[in-house]
């Protein structure tokens, strides 16, 4: 069996969940079957995966017209494959087209919904609507559809009523264990700025509207002034976003030390350094299929403090690996609080009884290492994504 998966993230060019979950598939699946990536950017030096640049005439384009002249190379080159699996919209028109063409199942994976992120026009243009008519094409007709979380599922059937639910398959992100765990290096968290012994809220996320990292420094002002905080914060969707988390963060520094800004990606042992030697994790998160994010905190044994949105509950569990903020939303796409200073407030008094109780915290975080060993390992996570495979190519 050849599967060929496209998807425009792939290492080196990782830069959110998606490209973290294709990138441990891979791994994964190719113990068993051959696997042909397809991916955007430049040539790959890894057997087996090809970079696709945009098309010279479409240099310079609208992105979303840009990523379509990809896809159609991905549709060329799929000639051979007994199925193919694309991941997020960007890459999904390419499956859909390879489908078309060489008449092979197309697998999708859910890690996102264009309706569900409408900020996303800020960035696009017009291009959003392309990119939304692309996913729309995609999850209607595809063979199967694998979604990230029970909450995603849910969110696919709502926001697409013509997608087939015995068509939809809950298949959950993992995380690499061997990778990611607690790694006491204090010298190295020193180094980047960061107090390792001090009580720390840290934040890991893309500077988008979807992340939420607008409410968590507003909540920030309230905690206890020593505690640390440490963003992990970059690649911003806009340059308004960008400004309007400059003016909070330069508000906090202004007003209590601690206030720990890293804007850059940081390697992994890095990031698992800073996060072993943290108190509790924050995901204030208003849109998130599951958040591999979550995962990662806690398979470095940090609690996570969470907003209970989308597929997060299935992933901490409230009391036992941290603490789930309610949230109520706008049903409009925005997923904008309904009461933001309740959502800000309520954000605040749970991260200040995280921080507050070290040992229970500690306890807390050992039980989420605990849960991401037992519930998400990523050979699981192959082993039900090939059996979907084998019962597309059977029937």
């Amino acid at each position: 069996m050849r599967v060929d998966l496209l998807t425009r993230e792939y290492p080196p060019d990782v830069y959110g969940g998606a490209g973290v979950h294709v990138s441990e598939l891979v791994r994964a699946l190719r113990a068993s079957i051959e696997v042909q990536v397809r991916c955007f950017g430049s040539p790959r030096d890894e057997p087996d995966t090809t970079g696709y640049a945009v098309p010279a005439e479409l240099v310079g384009a609208n992105p979303a017209l840009a990523t379509l002249g990809v896809d159609l190379q991905f549709a060329q080159d799929t000639a051979g494959a007994g199925l193919v699996h694309s991941h997020t919209w960007y890459a999904n028109n390419g499956g859909r087209l390879a489908s078309l063409l060489h008449g092979i199942p197309h697998v999708l994976t859910a890690h996102s919904l264009e309706p569900l992120r409408p900020w996303k026009a800020e960035q696009l243009g017009g291009g959003y609507r392309l990119s939304s008519w692309v996913e729309r094409e995609a999850y209607e007709s595809a063979d199967a559809v694998i979604a990230v979380s029970e909450g995603m599922r849910r969110d696919i059937l709502r926001v697409y009523p013509q997608v087939d639910p015995a068509r939809t398959h809950v298949i959950y992100n993992g995380i690499d264990l061997q990778t990611w765990r607690i790694v006491d290096e204090p010298d190295l968290v020193r180094s980047l700025g960061v107090d390792p012994d001090a009580p720390t809220v840290i934040f890991v996320g893309r500077i988008t509207r979807q992340k939420g990292l607008p409410y968590f420094l507003r909540a920030a002002a309230a905690l206890p002034p020593d505690v640390q905080l440490v963003l992990c914060a970059g690649a911003p969707d806009t340059t308004e976003i960008m400004s309007e988390v400059e003016g909070l963060v330069q508000d906090l520094q202004a007003t209590r030390d601690g206030v720990v800004w890293i804007d850059r990606m940081l390697p992994q042992n890095e990031l698992a350094a800073l996060l072993s030697a943290a108190t509790v994790f924050v995901c204030p998160s208003i849109y998130e299929p599951l958040g591999i994010v979550n995962l990662e905190a806690m398979a470095c044994g940090l609690p996570v403090v969470a907003t209970a949105t989308g597929g997060i509950p299935e992933v901490v569990e409230n009391g036992v690996t941290g603490r789930l903020v309610p949230l109520e939303q706008a049903t409009d796409g925005t997923g904008t609080p309904l009461d933001p200073d309740r959502f800000v407030a309520d954000l605040a008094e749970a991260l200040t009884e995280a921080v507050s109780d070290r040992e229970r915290a500690a306890a807390q975080g050992s039980a989420g290492r605990l849960r991401a060993q037992t519930q998400f390992s990523w050979s699981s996570i192959a082993e039900q994504t090939l059996a979907l495979y084998r019962r597309l190519l059977t029937h």
